[in-house]
């Protein structure tokens, strides 16, 4: 059951934090100000259509919003394999259209590197390179908040080694 008080405390603290007006939080989501002070009083939720903005808004989640500030599992983004992958293919084609020594593709992948502490140019060698850094990268998003269908990942990693130990880190971490 969602609490009204508790979910209109928590907009209206995440609100004040962010320095937003009601009214400002009300022309953001095309309502009145009236609205947003209803939903802060506990008196009214938003209409279902409204949370995704308002958790973008607010730096949240739906089910953080809903829960009045608490939700077991706080996801900022659904990621997939297929969009990982692609983002790590744009890497290697800007090397590609640039030059692998010209700065934005210099900065990018020693940013990876250092952060992945692994080489992203060695995913661009073959799929079971790809498919061991894409694994990599999502235990990484998960960490920060992300959340990926493990169905996906059962799917569309072909490594078995990879595709093994990144659904046992998932399974550890309580994702199924």
């Amino acid at each position: 059951m969602i609490d009204y008080e508790k979910t209109g405390s928590f907009i209206q603290s995440r609100r004040k934090s962010m320095g937003i007006t009601q009214e400002e939080l009300g022309e953001r989501l095309g309502v009145t100000a009236q609205s947003v002070s209803n939903w802060e009083r506990g008196e009214s939720l938003p209409e279902t259509s409204l949370l995704p903005d308002l958790a973008l808004i607010l730096d949240s989640s739906v089910d953080e919003i809903l829960g009045g500030g608490s939700s077991a599992w706080i996801y900022r983004r659904r990621i997939t394999v297929e969009k990982m992958q692609n983002a790590i293919r744009c890497i290697k084609q800007l090397g590609e259209l640039l030059g692998h020594n010209h700065f934005m593709y210099r900065t990018m992948v020693d940013a990876l590197d250092a952060y992945m502490n692994s080489s992203v140019e060695e995913a661009f060698t073959g799929e079971k390179a790809l498919d061991a850094y894409v694994c990599e990268a999502i235990l990484e998003c998960v960490k920060h908040g992300d959340h990926i269908d493990v169905a996906d990942i059962k799917r569309n990693i072909r490594a078995e080694k990879a595709r093994e130990y990144t659904l046992k880190a998932l399974e550890e971490a309580g994702i199924r």
